[in-house]
């Protein structure tokens, strides 16, 4: 293994931690209904917690409405209620086999407490990106250690990755600003 392996095994690592935080980051709500505020529901079905995703489609009707079409009407009830009590804000109101769920415009109070979330949130992704970091330059010491590596290739492999970690640690900081104007919208 050469240290160019390890960096790139370790920048993979950290696409799928920018994944993670772009889809954790996506079910905060903003004003405008996205299919992904209702992502982290759990619905008590069939003796399990399944997620709302297994128990009915969830679509966009318009811009401050959801709509979900459960597959099994005696799961109405219970879907509705896992909506109600995920403490998203959410009022959901059934219709047939279908539930629609409006999404209240937010309160000043409010967009700031989800402006917080979504801080905290990156600043969980950046301490992981550390980690990954942290990984990379115990496995360059090894293989220096274990005369895989010189300490010429040691050194380039560490300005790589703290490369890396600045370049991914920017896009955080990119999508919270998105992020964060899309919530302060008005």
């Amino acid at each position: 293994m050469s240290a160019r392996d390890v960096i790139s095994k370790g920048e993979a690592k950290m696409k799928k931690s920018i994944e993670s935080f772009q889809h954790e980051i996506a079910s905060v709500r903003t004003g405008k209904a996205t299919t992904a505020l209702l992502d982290r529901v759990k619905v008590d079905a069939y003796g399990q917690q399944m997620p709302l995703k297994q128990v009915g489609n969830v679509g966009v009707q318009d811009a401050h409405t959801l709509m979900v079409q459960v597959w099994d009407k005696s799961m109405v009830a219970a879907t509705e209620k896992a909506i109600r009590d995920a403490n998203l804000g959410l009022n959901p109101a059934a219709e047939g086999q279908s539930i629609r769920v409006s999404i209240p415009p937010l309160t000043e109070e409010r967009r700031k407490e989800y402006v917080k979330l979504t801080r905290k949130y990156s600043e969980d992704s950046k301490i992981a990106l550390r980690n990954l970091r942290r990984e990379i330059l115990h496995a360059l010491d090894k293989l220096e250690k274990d005369k895989q590596i010189s300490e010429d290739e040691k050194s380039r492999g560490k300005k790589d990755a703290d490369d890396l970690v600045h370049k991914y640690e920017k896009r955080i900081l990119d999508i919270v600003e998105q992020k964060e104007k899309e919530i302060m919208e008005v």
